[in-house]
């Protein structure tokens, strides 16, 4: 009987089990699964959101450290924004951002080009799922707001266009 018990336990192979999480780490990927004949192995690791949330407390202090000096800085901050003669494009999710499509290629957008409208000009990284963030309009990049794998939040502007 004592062979019973063991039988179920062996077809699970502890190397296995590390190979598919050595997979994990090589990848990036948050999980995996593996199913041959009746035995299927699910191995995930648990991410963390505390980068997320340690960068939105560091948004939160500068904001914070800029009314303790005059109190005018924030004044011109916000007519800055209309000012640049352009259409904001913000970010409809919160996430990562990535300004080219794959690690090492070229950039989607650079400062001064033209785009069209329905163009991919970045993409914003949402659990692990990359979304296209298109041009809302045909025109000019005037500007980037944001650097290449920054997290951004939802509505924070990311490009503006001419």
């Amino acid at each position: 009987m004592a062979s019973s018990p063991k039988a179920p336990a062996d077809p699970i192979d502890a190397r296995l089990v590390r190979k598919l999480a050595d997979i994990l780490t090589d990848t990036g990927l948050s999980e995996i699964e593996v199913e041959h004949g009746g035995l299927r192995i699910r191995v995930a690791k648990t991410l963390t959101a505390a980068p997320l949330q340690f960068a939105a407390p560091v948004q939160i202090a500068a904001p914070a450290a800029a009314p303790a000096q005059p109190a005018a800085a924030a004044a011109p901050t916000e007519p800055a924004a209309p000012a640049r003669a352009g259409e904001l494009v913000k970010s409809p999710m919160v996430g990562t951002v990535y300004l080219q499509p794959q690690p090492g290629s070229d950039p989607f957008i650079k400062v001064g080009d033209a785009v069209a409208a329905g163009q991919t000009m970045m993409i914003v990284e949402a659990m692990k799922t990359m979304n296209p963030i298109p041009a809302p309009k045909g025109g000019r990049v005037v500007e980037i707001l944001v650097e290449d794998a920054q997290p951004v939040e939802f509505g924070e502007p990311l490009v503006v266009i001419e």
